[in-house]
């Protein structure tokens, strides 16, 4: 990667004689963003949805021969949708066999779909056959009581006949989810039930063309409604009005399915991080930072935090604070490139107990962090001291991923800063252009507070 002259949003940061050990790429900084609008137009090829299934399908089929496996079972939706390209309703989502989908040798993806939702998905996604949805056997995580022995049972002949179907009977079964029922019905079916997951993991790491420009277009409406927050913030609101705010412009985009959650603290809310909302009124002087904690467009996913500062400046003590957690951000940013590892990028963080006091690294979780992006909010590679430094990750071309630093005063103030960025080739692309050289100042008044310590 070349390195010149500092430009852009970050030059106060990196011109700072306290950071001269850190290198700016000015190829960081994307150049164009987003590459293309949200619809679907005749004139110009945008994401091709079409080729954007295809490979999410070939590639979890190429990682399931990879592992050896016949077939692979999947009732987590991120993965359910890898292989399907269809949507359900939020409330089936969290609930494992509800819906669920199965990857069987050559054959094409099979759906078992939630009741008689699949006459929908028949209308709605023509690319699965018609014969290849087919309605579930839920036993919703042993809810159904003594009649989920019943259901496994209908769930598991139903698996067989896919299997048998497609030729591989017999063969290897990988599961990304299991519980005691299944266990025991499998057991009496004879069924060689291995770990799936990994292969699923292994395949949604890396992200083809279209699924890097969806990644974009979340990085765009994440800084849209960076602004919007900082345009909406102000003294005498409370942190769930923020909250609701924002959600009401999220879900006016064309293509947003979900809004995980969007995380305001404020003041003392701020330090531990408590990653949540309440009802505090935000004060004149609060530091305050939010979250775009899985924004979902087309099903893929953000994590994004910026800092706020309301109503006044903040204080030189805030702003060292801040210059600190940025350092360690753009120090961890500076190590990710093809061929690196985990260890690389975590080795540019300082350890837990020695910068807060804590016992361990566990007590630090999600503190100075890094995280995969895409259908889900942990896809690989996941990034912390607690496990990268002894259990390293190759950093590949086509990964996704948010990496984040926090720091603060306890019950007092805590700033926390989060970057997207793409993996590429010979450099690096950041999807999040919201400013982040300082903490953004929101309607100050000049001189309120200065007696204030």
């Amino acid at each position: 990667m070349s390195v010149g002259a500092v430009t852009g949003l970050h030059d106060l940061y990196f011109s700072d004689t306290r950071w001269a050990t850190t290198t700016w790429n000015p190829e960081w900084e994307s150049l164009m963003g987003a590459n293309f609008g949200i619809a679907g137009m005749d004139w110009q090829q945008r994401v091709n949805w079409d080729r954007l299934r295809k490979y999410r399908t070939e590639r979890a089929r190429a990682m399931m021969k990879k592992h050896g496996l016949g077939a692979m079972l999947c009732m987590y939706d991120e993965n359910v949708r890898y292989l399907t390209g269809t949507l359900t309703p939020g409330w089936n989502r969290l609930k494992p066999g509800l819906r669920y989908a199965m990857l069987c040798g050559d054959g094409a993806p099979i759906l078992f779909e939630q009741g008689d939702l699949g006459f929908q998905i028949e209308r709605h996604s023509p690319w699965i056959p018609k014969a290849n949805v087919r309605h579930s056997f839920a036993w919703i995580k042993g809810a159904a009581g003594p009649a989920s022995t019943q259901q496994v049972t209908k769930f598991t002949k139903a698996l067989l006949q896919a299997m048998k179907e497609n030729g591989v009977a017999g063969q290897k079964l990988g599961v990304d989810f299991i519980d005691i029922n299944m266990i025991n019905i499998f057991k009496e079916n004879n069924i060689n039930w291995v770990d799936g997951m990994t292969p699923m993991m292994e395949a949604r790491a890396v992200k083809n063309e279209d699924e890097q420009e969806c990644f974009r277009i979340v990085g765009a409406i994440g800084d849209a409604t960076h602004w919007e927050c900082m345009k909406f913030l102000r003294p005498g609101i409370t942190e769930n009005q923020v909250t609701a705010h924002l959600m009401q412009y999220l879900y006016n985009i064309p293509g947003m399915e979900d809004v995980e959650d969007v995380i305001v603290s404020s003041g003392p809310n701020t330090w531990p991080n408590w990653r949540n909302f309440s009802d505090r009124i935000i004060q004149p002087g609060d530091i305050v930072f939010m979250d775009l904690a899985a924004l979902t467009w087309n099903g893929y996913k953000s994590c994004y935090y910026r800092t706020y500062c309301v109503g006044k400046e903040p204080t030189q003590e805030q702003k060292d604070t801040y210059g600190t957690a940025l350092e360690w951000l753009y120090d961890s940013i500076g190590a990710v490139k093809v061929g690196a590892t985990t260890r690389d990028i975590a080795l540019k963080w300082p350890s837990a107990m020695e910068t807060w006091g804590y016992e361990d690294e566990d007590q630090a979780a999600a503190n100075l962090w890094g995280h995969g992006l895409g259908l889900a909010q942990y896809d690989p590679p996941v990034i912390s001291r607690i496990w990268s430094l002894d259990h390293p990750v190759e950093i590949q071309e086509g990964m996704t991923f948010a990496l984040e630093t926090q720091h603060g005063k306890k019950f007092h103030y805590g700033v926390r800063i989060e970057e997207m960025l793409i993996v590429k080739k010979n450099d690096i692309e950041i999807v999040s252009n919201f400013p982040v050289k300082q903490i953004t100042v929101v309607d100050p008044l000049p001189g309120y507070g200065d007696h204030v310590r």
